[in-house]
């Protein structure tokens, strides 16, 4: 067979072509590529990374919703907290809204999940006087109103505790987060739909005092989020849509804290490995998440071991209680 320069270039760029749509697949996390290919978030898959790493704490209770500045948020993790209630942690990088919230109190179970980002700023209302000195010492910026008062500001309609809200950008210009980091690979990665899964029209986790629905749109290629069999809306961004959904099924153990009202407060386990459920693309998918150590990211894989691409956009993670 006689081989032609322009059969060769064909073959040449299919070859490249496929190369790269592997690549994509296997391995699109977040960093950004070589020549022209634009840089990637390590949280979203998208383009623009962000030069800090801010994790809020916001409250969900009814009484804290609907909230502001959270459909902006790269990835939104959901925590299990006093009596059976739930909390959001909402990590931005790559977008800021002007303002977010309502803030609410850390938790331990957040400096464990957040070792494995690079020096994050953790912004929240304030925490019990035994957990202080371990928030001080974690390797983070805690950005409480006390350190910086003019990043927050109090919003009128609501009732206290659930009225105080965060200018990121004020937060992340102090002084207080100027040794915030950047972006980094905590294990996502992004890229095509993987092979299997069921289809599903949504799913429903169930924490003792709290529920959280996801219902897939095919018209909109978003998991629309409910709370409490309510509609999550936002007061900026409208209805609240996630990209992909992780529930991260973890172990809820008994921590050495309380609230005031006699109430234990529970610690989320995230490192270690267990079950998850992976939904993307009007699909659900198994899967097992594994983190050896808090420095170290979460990855997921499916039941050959090998990575589940998520897809490009917003992430929420459900800690999920195991068992």
């Amino acid at each position: 067979m006689e081989w032609t320069g322009t059969r060769r270039t064909v073959l040449l760029t299919a070859g490249l072509s496929l190369l790269g749509a592997a690549c994509d697949s296997g391995n699109g996390g977040g960093g950004g590529g070589g020549g022209d290919e634009p840089e990637r978030s390590p949280f979203t898959g998208r383009e623009g990374v962000g030069d800090k790493v801010l994790a809020v704490k916001i409250d969900n209770v009814e009484a804290a919703r609907p909230h502001t500045g959270l459909q902006k948020a790269d990835i939104v993790y959901i925590e299990q907290v006093e009596a059976g209630l739930t909390r959001i942690m909402a990590v931005f990088a790559s977008r800021l809204p002007s303002i977010v919230g309502p803030v609410r109190s850390a938790r331990e179970s957040d400096l464990e999940l957040l070792r494995q980002y690079d020096h994050p700023g953790l912004a929240y209302s304030g925490v019990q006087s035994k957990l202080r000195s371990k928030i001080e010492s974690a390797p983070l910026a805690a950005l409480f109103p006390g350190r910086v008062r003019e990043a927050y500001v109090r919003k009128g309609g609501r009732p206290a505790p659930h009225n105080l809200f965060l200018r990121p950008s004020r937060a992340l210009d102090s002084d207080a987060a100027s040794d915030v980091g950047a972006p980094k690979d905590i294990g996502f990665r992004f890229g095509s739909a993987p092979k299997g899964g069921e289809k599903t029209s949504g799913r429903t986790v169930r924490f003792p005092s709290a529920r959280y629905t996801f219902d897939w749109s095919a018209d909109k290629k978003r998991w629309l989020v409910s709370f409490d069999g309510s509609p999550a809306r936002t007061t900026d961004d409208g209805r609240l849509e996630a990209s992909t959904v992780v529930v991260q099924y973890v172990k809820i153990r008994d921590s050495e804290l309380g609230d005031k009202g006699g109430n234990i407060t529970p610690f989320n386990e995230t490192v270690g490995e267990g079950r998850a459920l992976v939904l993307r693309d009007g699909k659900e998918h198994e899967a097992r998440w594994k983190r050896p150590s808090a420095t170290d990211g979460t990855t997921f894989t499916d039941a050959d071991g090998k990575r589940l691409a998520f897809a490009r956009g917003q992430v929420w993670v459900v800690l999920a209680p195991a068992g």
